[in-house]
């Protein structure tokens, strides 16, 4: 957190209420926008990997989870990474048991024209996802589930130096969770939302700064 605190020119940390303040006062886009605007000095390539994972809504309060009756403990957390850099381009969080191929349009469309390659595995197996990205000039290696020796030749026809950048999603998602937690404490849904791209943004500055100091001892 210093460096993150220097990189903003802050003395000090807010403090709880301010940020709690914040968190009501800033509308869903602006917490976008902020995430976007946290990409402006890593050095996208384009190449990217979406993936999906799980964090605890429990942790809070196990008092509230009964008392509301929370059916569902996780949120599901989908995550478009960009392999060159592990930055997090967007993020789509669900209290649903929505499915991946449901997911995937979603983010492609909101992202576009940031992305060239879209690497997943046999979750995002549609053929409506793969014409999505092929019509926005995408390139899909998505895996094939095997029902038939056709399936499995597409798959071994794959890229695989490409295909297996994807595996930086997982590195993404054990780092996010190490450092700030694999949990929310927030109790209502759109906090929760908030709260988990605010881990985000705060993953994607710690990246610009880890990148930068790199290229610094470089020269």
């Amino acid at each position: 957190m210093p460096r993150i605190r220097d990189a903003l020119d802050l003395d000090s940390i807010p403090a709880p209420s301010t940020l709690c303040k914040a968190f009501d006062r800033l509308e869903m886009a602006v917490w976008r926008v902020l995430l976007n605007v946290s990409l402006a000095d890593l050095p996208l390539n384009g190449v990217t990997g979406i993936d999906a994972s799980g964090f605890e809504r429990a942790h809070a309060s196990t008092h509230y989870t009964k008392r509301t009756n929370l059916t569902i403990q996780q949120l599901k957390t989908t995550l478009l990474v960009d392999t060159a850099t592990n930055a997090v381009l967007d993020i789509h969080v669900t209290t649903t048991r929505k499915h991946d191929t449901q997911i995937g349009p979603q983010v492609v469309k909101r992202n576009a024209e940031s992305i060239a390659v879209l690497t997943a595995d046999k979750g995002y197996d549609d053929q409506k996802l793969r014409r999505l990205a092929r019509d926005h000039d995408i390139r899909p290696l998505i895996k094939h589930r095997e029902f038939t020796p056709l399936h499995k030749a597409w798959n071994t026809r794959l890229d695989s130096d490409l295909y297996h950048q994807r595996n930086m999603n997982e590195t993404v998602n054990a780092a996010i969770k190490q450092k700030f937690g694999a949990f929310v404490r927030s109790r209502l849904w759109w906090k929760q939302f908030r709260e988990l791209v605010i881990k985000c943004v705060v993953h994607n500055l710690e990246r610009g700064l880890a990148i930068a100091s790199e290229e610094g001892e470089c020269t």
